[in-house]
């Protein structure tokens, strides 16, 4: 019978006598570590009882260090990785903008009478007479075909309102004595006359200067939706005297030209960024961008736009440039080098972290116009930079019943104009308020990129022309592009940007704890608490079977005894 039990063979599934046959089999051949002592101890209850104990301690410490990892796991958490490279890139898109907005024809009454009504506002702030120094100083209204029915139209409707005077008042948020403490504002209320506060401004100044674009504001509203100016007779020869890019001529198809209602005629260069003609090969001053600018402020709307000088932004490419919030102001006389350098921020998506690779998947409707509109060339761009802004005037919309001037229009909707929306300055600021105050959700709404270039930019400037080149310099400008400087004062600049070394850091964002790396961490804590290895679950997985098996086996066992049992008690009928 020994020497039977030795040759038995080891089948596909174990058919043991007994379940405790069957725990001393796998224990005498799995590769667990310690689970052989609960066999050879099975003679000493208490070291079998302390093995016992160890192993259930070892398995729960062993599940809790998975439960651990698998929480973290299902955190998604990321780990940033830095790199630095070396190539030819393409260089940024430039946006330059000459400060100098219209008077378009169409609202050129309005505007006169607004800026008698800013006159008096001054005069009445602060007994000063601006009318000969400020306004009306080499007016040029800008003519638009085809248009004249609608600027009858608007003429005859349209009034400025009375009725958002600006007025000084003590300032709450100056409490010292001095004497002047007095801030200045406006007051606004909602449909009903009620709710009304004061958009006030420590700054006489500041507040002169909002009224104005309140005021601004609902005058452009009454133009029509799609302005074409791309044919109006201003050409980049009268904003730019001299453009060269690594040494060339820069090429007409080089540049884009759209209005902006608040910083005048505007360019980009390399807007798309597809034009090997832009691609930088070597760093340094000589293979940027070079332009020779014209600074003279025309005095179009001073109240609008109290700058001279030359607006720059640079930018990614297919990229809206949003003039309000980014760009630098050059000076006139001066020359400006500005320096770039280039860092790269990619971000994952899905589950470890919410950016957008295109704005598709933004909840957010995207406010894209194929045509130049007078208010937003830039919504033919790019998404990222505008969502802010579409996602505020979707709500704008939605709350106020009409849409701010600087942004894109739903479809169906219609820019502010107090004389149908009386209270819509009212709800503007509150909005805008909570908008500042991060209280629309905006950042929940409005992902960032997953792909994003950041470009840091360090500038130096020095006075240029000098006072022994400037009049040939001035000669030569007037000759090749018929350049009149009619006073001594400096009406033009130059800007230098370029790459200052195409070395370039990349930013990425991985996960700190991916599959691979969970697999191996869940092996780690198996083999330090176990010393076992991947076969050791499948032993673990075959007693779980051999277990069910020899349980049916013992339930059908007992199902044909009691059976048997039964038939043989049947008594035996007579014939």
């Amino acid at each position: 019978a020994g020497r039977e039990e030795e040759e038995k063979k080891e089948g596909l599934i174990e058919f043991y006598d007994s379940f405790k046959d069957m725990f001393e089999f796998f224990c005498k051949n799995t590769t667990i570590h310690g689970t052989i002592r609960l066999v050879c101890s099975d003679s000493n209850r208490m070291k079998t009882a302390f093995w016992t104990l160890l192993l259930l301690a070892s398995f729960g410490m062993l599940y809790w260090q998975f439960a651990l990892m698998f929480s973290q796991y299902w955190a998604y958490p990321v780990v940033l990785t830095m790199s630095m490279h070396s190539e030819p890139k393409m260089f940024p898109a430039i946006t330059i903008c000459n400060l100098d907005p219209y008077r378009f024809e169409l609202v050129s009454e309005h505007l006169v009478q607004l800026d008698r009504m800013a006159e008096e506002s001054i005069a009445f702030l602060y007994g000063i007479n601006t009318s000969a120094s400020l306004f009306h100083v080499n007016e040029k209204n800008i003519h638009v075909k085809d248009l004249s029915t609608a600027g009858n139209l608007s003429r005859s409707s349209f009034k400025l309102s009375q009725n958002f005077s600006l007025l000084r008042m003590p300032d709450p948020n100056n409490r010292s004595e001095k004497k002047h403490s007095e801030s200045v504002g406006f007051r606004l209320c909602n449909a009903t006359g009620g709710n009304c506060f004061y958009k006030t401004y420590s700054s006489g100044m500041d507040a002169i200067l909002e009224w104005y674009r309140f005021h601004y504001m609902n005058v452009m509203s009454q133009l029509p939706v799609i302005v074409n100016i791309s044919d109006h007779e201003e050409q980049i020869e009268d904003m730019v005297y001299s453009c060269q890019y690594d040494g060339e001529p820069c090429r007409p198809s080089d540049y884009v030209h759209f209005h902006h209602p608040v910083f005048g005629s505007c360019y980009t260069f390399n807007s798309k960024g597809t034009d090997s003609f832009w691609t930088a090969t070597k760093p340094g001053i000589p293979y940027g961008l070079s332009l020779i600018l014209r600074a003279e402020q025309k005095d179009h709307i001073p109240l609008l736009s109290t700058v001279a000088g030359v607006k720059v932004m640079i930018h990614n490419h297919n990229q809206t440039p949003f003039l309000e919030h980014e760009g630098f102001d050059i000076r006139p006389g001066i020359a400006t080098t500005i320096g770039i350098q280039q860092d790269e921020v990619n971000r994952l998506s899905g589950n470890y972290g919410k950016c957008t690779t295109n704005g598709n998947d933004v909840n957010v409707k995207l406010l894209y116009n194929n045509s130049y509109t007078l208010q937003t060339f830039w919504l033919i761009q790019s998404f990222m930079p505008s969502l802010f802004s579409i996602f505020f005037q979707h709500i704008m919309v939605r709350k106020c019943g009409c849409g701010y001037y600087y942004y894109p229009l739903p479809p169906g909707a219609e820019y502010c104009d107090y004389n149908k929306q009386p209270a819509w300055g009212h709800c503007f600021y509150q909005l805008y308020n909570r908008l500042r105050n991060h209280h629309l959700n905006c950042f929940d709404q409005c992902p960032k990129p997953c792909r994003e270039s950041l470009y840091k930019v360090s500038a130096g400037t020095a006075k240029w022309p000098s006072a022994k080149s400037q009049d040939w310099i001035r000669q030569a400008l007037r000759h090749q592009n018929g350049y009149n400087s009619t006073s001594n004062r400096r009406d033009i600049a130059k800007v230098t940007i370029f790459y200052q070394q195409l070395n370039y850091k990349s930013v990425n964002e991985s996960p700190l704890l991916s599959e691979n790396l969970l697999l191996s961490s869940m092996g780690s804590q198996w083999s330090l608490w176990f010393g076992s290895s991947v076969l050791s679950v499948v032993e673990m997985f075959e007693l779980l079977v051999d277990t069910l098996a020899l349980s049916l086996l013992f339930c059908y066992q007992r199902f044909r005894s009691k059976k048997t049992l039964k038939v043989a008690r049947t008594p035996t009928i007579p014939s």
